[in-house]
């Protein structure tokens, strides 16, 4: 157990709907591995808001250092680490 407070932080992705919520958490895990200790969906939702073929997947990202407490750059570095490796392996974007 690390003695430093985890940091959790939610994204949500505009995707393909035949894309599977599994494959943006995989993504996600392997964006920053070594600060990155759990990916969960925490919600996947099609409806009005959401273009036709398209789903909203939104995930909790806990991050954990092991050495030092964080600061606000490296969080924001380790999200958009995230956004840009669940971009590039499933095609989704950040929604806003």
């Amino acid at each position: 157990l690390s003695p430093f407070q985890p940091i959790r932080r939610d994204f949500a992705f505009l995707v393909d709907r035949d894309v599977p919520a599994e494959a943006i958490v995989r993504a996600a895990r392997g964006a920053e591995r070594s600060l990155i200790r759990g990916v969960q969906v925490f919600d996947v939702y099609e409806g009005e808001t959401v273009p036709a073929g398209r789903k909203s997947v939104a995930i909790e990202v806990l991050i954990a250092p092991t050495d030092h407490v964080l600061s606000d750059a490296e969080i924001q570095a380790v999200a958009e680490r995230v956004v840009k490796a669940v971009e590039k392996a499933t095609g989704a974007v950040l929604r806003r």
